[in-house]
């Protein structure tokens, strides 16, 4: 089930903003543990070599990822989590996710491209 499905069946705010919250924590405390392995094409390296590693697989969006590429690896990368019983929340707008991992949301004054933060998967 994803954060989708739970939020389709009309979660009430409460609970989804504690769902969030929780989300935020996780992220966080994985962070600080190293315990994250992030983008799309190092999440397939992981999984297609240590699947059992991996409790949780965050997918993320912007509402301007329109990118055909990207939601087929979408569903690649569910298509494998759902196999091997790895738990997905897919989320939309990045920013926060961004904050959490320090990471900057556009591309720096030199040029930098931030880190891939479609998909992230907790170990």
């Amino acid at each position: 089930m994803t954060l989708e499905d739970l939020v389709g069946t009309n979660m009430t705010d409460n609970r989804r903003d504690r769902a969030i919250e929780a989300l935020e924590a996780l992220v966080e405390a994985a962070r600080r543990q190293d315990c994250l392995t992030v983008g799309v094409y190092e999440s397939a390296k992981l999984l297609n070599v240590d699947p059992d590693s991996v409790v949780l697989c965050v997918l993320a969006t912007d509402e301007e990822d329109k990118d055909i590429a990207l939601q087929i690896h979408f569903m690649l990368l569910q298509a494998f989590c759902c196999d091997n019983d790895i738990n997905i929340v897919r989320i939309a707008g990045m920013h926060r996710l961004a904050q959490l991992l320090g990471e900057p949301a556009a591309a720096d004054d030199n040029g930098n491209e931030p880190h891939d933060l479609h998909c992230i998967l907790v170990t």
